[in-house]
């Protein structure tokens, strides 16, 4: 316990140490203020929009497309990742689909789907689901083909059905993977979410950041980098405390403690 307080608190301190230097340069006049304006007048930009609602509306609306992109590609990739490494005509089928598309850089789909689906929320949903289902989708497929054969034949010859295996012996052997592609895809959730909004337009963090720099409001671009960070990081750590709690019967989780 000693020496985790002692990581954690040695992360805490390089942030400290990071932001006190961002302070201190913003005020040595090594800088001009519109290039690097102080961490203090961001904060105060900050609380703000906080107060009058503009930071919660773009939250809100940044979380909604980020999140609901999340959900359908998390269950997505999970349904189909199962399907494809236990089932061989599914995997005939999208293997070559999931080879493919994996490695392309999806954001050249967003011109495509701009088109099809116009300048809304649907076009920036899909353009989330299609970047986030990939780790999803991969992390599955890998760890529901890694079950041991012989735990899935001892199961057959017991008498467990197709469900049986599924929900007691699969998915519980690949929970650990499935996380951590689902880890994998929650930020890319977020990132892809911000940059449909800052090419796309419309309400969000990314949107308000990108009106900031066309109006040459270096604190409000700024503040726009530290209110993302700060929903990137809960949204990281409120995965990996799900993660905690799904995997407290894994060796995982015990290896951790003993740490």
């Amino acid at each position: 316990m000693k020496r985790r307080g002692g990581r954690r608190g040695a992360g805490w301190v390089a942030l400290l140490l990071l932001l006190l230097g961002w302070e201190g340069l913003a005020r040595s006049g090594l800088v001009t203020a519109f290039m690097l304006p102080p961490l203090t007048t961001v904060l105060l930009r900050v609380a703000a929009d906080a107060a009058s609602g503009e930071l919660w509306q773009g939250l809100g609306s940044t979380l909604y497309r980020a999140l609901l992109g999340f959900a359908i590609a998390g269950s997505t990739g999970i349904v189909l990742g199962i399907l494809v490494a236990h089932n061989r005509l599914v995997r005939w089928f999208f293997d070559p689909i999931i080879s493919i598309g994996f490695p392309v850089p999806k954001i050249v789909f967003l011109p495509v789907l701009a088109l099809w689906l116009g300048y809304f929320d649907v076009s920036k949903i899909a353009m989330v689901v299609l970047d986030a289902i990939f780790p999803v989708l991969t992390a599955t497929m890998a760890g529901a083909a890694s079950v041991e054969r012989e735990l899935l034949w001892s199961a057959r010859n017991l008498g467990a059905g197709e469900r049986q295996l599924l929900w007691e012996i699969v998915l519980p052997a690949a929970l650990p993977q499935i996380l951590t592609g689902l880890q994998v895809a929650l930020p890319v959730a977020l990132i892809v979410g911000i940059i449909t909004e800052m090419t796309m337009g419309g309400i969000g963090l990314g949107a308000a950041m990108t009106k900031a720099s066309r109006f040459a409001d270096s604190p409000g671009v700024f503040a726009g980098i530290l209110e993302i960070a700060a929903v990137g990081f809960v949204l990281i750590q409120g995965m990996a405390l799900v993660r905690r709690r799904l995997l407290a019967w894994h060796r995982e989780a015990m290896s951790a403690a003993m740490e």
